[in-house]
């Protein structure tokens, strides 16, 4: 993918990246210390992380052609490559929202002994769960920004002036 009306595709791809990447870490965390948030999301948790999976490799693929149209450039380069590292967090965000999507379906509470929808056998692997989550989440958001970062710094590097220059600054 190239170019969308005239701008390159990988500009207006990249906001799915930057709002569903922290919204799906968002729900997993929320999902997997709450499982009674987990069941009221119900199937929409892992369809949120599987959407969120699909825009990376559109993202970064359409990165790809826009980096080939640009100048040989080492931000460009530094940006590229941690654009590449995405992918595997958002793998992890969807593996682990499927998981507690359906751990959440099967501990349904069966009484008052199980009131937070968890039994006490349940409990190291709810643990590790929200753990884990936590741990991709957390990697995930961080990389999003480090990629973010690095894409900012390659576009607008010498692309701006730092005093104003236009005429509405003549007029203050």
């Amino acid at each position: 993918m190239g170019l969308v009306n005239g701008l390159p595709a990988h500009v207006l791809l990249v906001h799915f990246v930057v709002v569903l990447v922290p919204l799906t870490a968002l729900a997993l965390t929320v999902g997997a210390i709450w499982p009674s948030a987990a069941r009221r999301m119900g199937v929409v948790l892992p369809l949120l992380a599987l959407v969120t999976l699909a825009s990376v490799p559109l993202a970064t693929g359409a990165g790809e052609w826009l980096e080939e149209h640009v100048g040989d450039n080492a931000l460009v380069r530094r940006h590229a490559e941690l654009g590449d590292g995405l992918l595997p967090w958002a793998l992890g965000l969807f593996a682990l929202s499927a998981l507690v999507w359906w751990a959440a379906r099967r501990t349904a509470p069966a009484g008052p002994a199980a009131s937070d929808g968890t039994r006490w056998s349940a409990l190291p692997v709810r643990a590790a769960a929200v753990v884990l989550s936590l741990v991709v989440a957390a990697g995930a958001v961080v990389d999003v920004y480090r990629i973010g970062d690095s894409g900012a710094k390659a576009a607008w590097h010498d692309g701006f002036s730092k005093t104003a220059t236009g005429t509405d600054a003549d007029d203050r």
